[in-house]
């Protein structure tokens, strides 16, 4: 299975960048949060874009509403 990275700054797979919208990262900024991709010198930021555009977030109806849907990411940092 071959890797594909998003980040070669940090070294971020999109198959990492997947895990961390599967777990509730809709946006770019929760992403950079969770692993730093996007942080150092932004060439990846469109490709992260483009990968949470590709599927619907599983939790943005939750978001949609106005609840709280990172408190395990925000709870391991």
């Amino acid at each position: 299975m071959s890797r594909v990275y998003i980040c070669s700054c940090f070294g971020i797979t999109e198959q990492q960048v997947k895990q961390h919208a599967d777990s509730g990262a809709c946006t770019p900024r929760q992403i950079a949060s969770a692993c730093k991709a996007g942080t150092d010198c932004g060439s990846c930021v469109r490709r992260i874009q483009a990968l949470l555009g590709r599927g619907a977030c599983p939790r943005r109806d939750l978001v949609d509403r106005g609840e709280q849907v990172l408190s395990e990411l925000e709870d391991a940092a």
